[in-house]
């Protein structure tokens, strides 16, 4: 049966252990860790703590990849993925999701390519490139990722798909889901509303079904593959005015993901 894990950053600006505590709440199957400043998430010990107290596994490990983590285990990308892959094998983790390279990572990127395949070599972890977006600049792109956005355009052995992201660059993620093939191996369960024309830059991260993106036909998809990778939740929840309100958003978009994945019967009306 596919897991569906939750990412911790789905509570953000709270904490790590916030995280883990709303996906055992939840019912979640797991948790994926997002490595930020939080010095938590960027410790063996600090992790297992939070799966002994919650009795919660870790699914997958977020490389810092982001602009505000620029200076979380040093500068150096190669080094941050390393780490990354270390971490996501000791706490029993199975996938690490990375960015594609930022144009400005010149040798990064160059060498991007070997350094993830000789990373899950030494490792056995899957490092899944994740699907990114056009940034724009006063209403016109800019390229930040060397060779691009889009993973298709590496030939790179595990992808990621995020469905928010996947709205921001205008791709319909049934057909990138059917193009990336065997090679998908980790899915960030979203939605996003945003059009190639609509001239957005944020990335909403709605909950499914909220969008515009054919979420439940990709995850039925999955179903019917007999997929063996992770469905992890990486939905924005900050508008929420109590813990139960938290609560109930994490729920429903546990359950969305259950009932198109033919994990639970649909409710009759």
């Amino acid at each position: 049966m596919i897991q569906v894990g939750m990412s911790a950053s789905c509570v953000y600006p709270l904490a790590c252990e916030d995280g883990f505590r709303f996906a055992q709440k939840a019912g979640y199957d797991g948790v994926e860790v997002m490595v930020t400043r939080e010095p938590v998430t960027q410790s063996v010990d600090g992790i297992k703590k939070l799966m002994d107290t919650y009795e919660m596994p870790v699914l997958s490990i977020h490389a810092p990849v982001l602009l505000l983590t620029h200076f979380v285990w040093g500068r150096d990308p190669q080094i941050k993925l390393e780490k990354s892959a270390e971490l996501a094998a000791n706490v029993g983790a199975s996938t690490v999701v990375v960015h594609p390279p930022f144009r400005w990572q010149s040798t990064y990127a160059e060498k991007f390519l070997d350094i993830v395949r000789q990373t899950s070599e030494n490792t056995g972890i899957t490092i899944a490139v994740e699907n990114m977006f056009p940034w724009k600049v006063r209403n016109s792109q800019m390229q930040a990722y060397a060779p691009g956005p889009d993973p298709r355009e590496l030939d790179c052995d595990a992808i990621t798909l995020d469905f928010s992201h996947a709205a921001l660059s205008g791709h319909d993620s049934l057909e990138l889901a059917l193009e990336y093939g065997e090679r998908l191996r980790h899915v960030h369960l979203t939605d996003g509303s945003a059009a190639a024309d609509d001239n957005r830059i944020f990335d909403e991260h709605l909950l499914p079904g909220y969008g515009k993106q054919p979420v439940a036909e990709v995850l039925q998809h999955l179903a019917a593959q007999d997929w063996d990778g992770h469905v992890v939740a990486e939905v924005n929840t900050r508008k929420s005015k109590t813990e139960d309100e938290r609560l109930a958003l994490l729920v429903e978009t546990l359950e969305f993901a259950r009932l198109h994945l033919g994990q639970t019967a649909p409710v009759s009306s």
